[in-house]
């Protein structure tokens, strides 16, 4: 499998442009993450999966995404919309997807890793959609590929709570992007308050 994540990392950015300052300090569904977390954990994990493609590594993908609560530094507006070109690019390269590579201090095959940093990009542009108010619509084939890796995780045996928390029924009938959300352990009704 490959995919061109660049639709949906443009969505993603766009996403991020709107993000108002007075926004930052507001919750968002990752629990005890606020925005500004959030676009700081976004910020991160697209480097790390940048460098997962190129298998470069180093501490960007050696460690693990729970070691800090992440945060944004000055020049993030310039910086995200970057890496996320860079990610997308990286990810343009077929060599990416083969062998063997390392995101989050984990080894895993590079079809596996695109597929996490797809899932990563959906799910939390939906976060970040939720936390600010922003329309929010996938790129429809990085959200085929997220459901179909987040359906793979649910039946997993061996899934515990681990990243995704315990899976939130949704009816099958439900919008794709719902049922991807419920898949990842996030309430697809989740509002901010």
């Amino acid at each position: 499998m490959t995919l061109d994540l660049g639709p949906q990392t443009r969505i993603l950015a766009r996403l991020a442009e709107a993000v108002g300052d007075g926004q930052l300090a507001d919750p968002t569904p990752c629990p005890d993450l606020a925005v500004r977390n959030l676009l700081g954990h976004l910020l991160g994990l697209t480097i790390a999966f940048r460098d997962a493609a190129r298998k470069d590594f180093g501490p960007t993908t050696n460690t693990g995404p729970g070691a800090t609560v992440p945060d944004i530094a000055p020049g993030w507006r310039e910086e995200l919309p970057k890496v996320l070109d860079e990610l997308a690019e990286a990810w343009r390269d077929p060599s990416a997807w083969t062998g063997m590579t390392r995101a989050g201090g984990v080894d895993l095959p590079g079809e596996v890793a695109g597929a996490v940093a797809i899932d990563e990009l959906v799910v939390h542009g939906w976060d970040l959609a939720r936390a600010t108010g922003l329309p929010y619509k996938p790129d429809p084939a990085a959200l085929q590929v997220c459901h179909d890796f987040l359906l793979a995780a649910a039946e997993d045996d061996d899934r515990g709570d681990g990243i995704f928390g315990p899976v939130v029924p949704v009816p099958d009938d439900a919008p794709l992007l719902d049922r991807a959300v419920g898949l990842s352990g996030r309430d697809p009704e989740w509002r901010r308050s």
